[in-house]
């Protein structure tokens, strides 16, 4: 029964998104609205990570298998990729490169502003 709760709150929180994506004047996303929704609700505490963990950790482990068919259209339509193949290749070139160093920058940044903390707490005591 628990897993059914909480398979229905991340199904309610996609489903807000959508219709508030049918809702906004512009085209955009209602899974991007539904997984800041979804940030939101926890950041709050209105929702917490025992809420959702079993759903969210069978999702973690089986992310593979939701790729197949991403995959599998792919091969299917590979001849009128073809054309594009070169700037495809490019933009996940650059786009690898950019998501590195926005990470590594990301984990530094977290990083001195943690020591930054610490060391005002002891500077207190």
């Amino acid at each position: 029964m628990k897993i059914i709760v909480q398979i229905g709150l991340v199904l309610g929180v996609c489903l807000l998104g959508e219709g508030i994506a049918l809702l906004l004047p512009i085209p955009f996303p209602g899974s991007v609205i539904a997984m800041v929704l979804l940030f939101l609700l926890l950041l709050s505490g209105l929702l917490r990570p025992h809420h959702i963990r079993e759903k969210s950790n069978f999702l973690l482990q089986n992310m593979a298998f939701f790729f197949i068919p991403a995959g599998v259209g792919i091969m299917e339509h590979a001849q009128a990729l073809l054309p594009f193949l070169l700037p495809l290749l490019l933009i996940c070139l650059i786009t690898t490169i950019l998501t590195f160093a926005a990470s590594g920058l990301t984990v530094r940044l977290v990083i001195y502003l943690q020591e930054k903390h610490s060391q005002s707490k002891k500077e207190e005591v």
